[in-house]
């Protein structure tokens, strides 16, 4: 598959990273937004598995691998990368998209769901919706908010299994050095660190349960209720619960939950169940 590295400057004049994946002929763009701590290689699983069925822009969010550090740790924030996907959209001239985003990323997908609906063809929300569990909220912050580097690969891949083997019990060896692939990067020294600025975590275990909020959220995801949607949950899921994934199926007009079995969040969709949905779901929106 052909690729191609897209830069693009944010609204603020941040230089900003996507990578394209396929032809920019295709019939069907799918705009990729990662999670907290990931990048636009967290896709590559996926889009190994999905071949050539459309073109994928794949993006590093703000403060993330190959995009600029924000100078201001308070733009750190949905609405503003929200915002940064909508210049990218310009910067390639695409009027409209599907969207997958995971954790974050679907949160992002809400917020463009509202702020820009005549751009979105549909939506794959992986592993998040309108009440984020504060459990799963605890867990990352107890790993993600100390970026300390690692003293080699073989280091990082260790550390990357010991702390999300509970989530991929069904990952082996060879899987853990690509995840710490996609997710360090080296150091001059040799050693590899955590490809993120720190600052984008700083706010992570500072999230409470309350109720207005959450009704705000519920009212952000009615947005979504204009394009078809794909909501897909891990089975063991520590932060979106099974009554809200049923929740967000039953609000929504068009919209199908998938669940994939023995792993947490957020599934990496290479599954053979993400892969099926995700491909079902893409060649419909883009026969339409």
């Amino acid at each position: 598959m052909q690729t191609e590295d897209i830069r693009y400057r944010a609204p603020d004049g941040l230089e900003l990273y996507a990578k394209r994946y396929g032809s920019e002929d295709a019939s069907l763009t799918a705009l990729c937004m990662h999670g907290l701590t990931r990048n636009h290689k967290d896709f590559e699983p996926m889009i190994a598995e999905l071949g050539g069925r459309c073109q994928f822009i794949s993006v590093d969010v703000r403060g993330r691998a190959n995009s600029e550090w924000a100078k201001d740790p308070e733009t750190y924030t949905p609405a503003v990368y929200a915002g940064d996907m909508a210049a990218l959209l310009d910067s390639l001239h695409l009027k409209k998209v599907a969207l997958i985003g995971t954790s974050m990323g679907g949160l992002m997908s809400m917020v463009m769901a509202a702020s820009m609906p005549d751009r979105i063809r549909g939506i794959v929300m992986n592993d998040i919706g309108p009440v984020v569990e504060k459990a799963g909220l605890d867990r990352i912050a107890s790993y993600a908010n100390s970026v300390e580097p690692e003293e080699s690969w073989t280091a990082a891949a260790a550390t990357v299994e010991r702390v999300q083997t509970d989530i991929f019990p069904d990952l082996s060896g060879e899987d853990w050095m690509a995840f710490a692939r996609r997710t360090y990067r080296e150091m001059e020294d040799g050693r590899v660190i955590l490809d993120y600025d720190p600052a984008i975590t700083r706010t992570v275990g500072e999230v409470k349960p309350d109720p207005d909020v959450q009704a705000q959220m519920w009212q952000l995801f009615s947005a979504t209720h204009a394009a078809p949607l794909l909501v897909i949950r891990g089975e063991t899921s520590d932060i979106l619960s099974p009554e809200t994934a049923d929740k967000m199926i039953e609000q929504h007009p068009d919209a199908r939950l998938v669940t994939i079995p023995r792993v947490g969040h957020a599934p990496l969709l290479d599954e053979p169940e993400a892969v099926s949905a995700i491909s079902d779901f893409l060649n419909r929106l883009g026969a339409e």
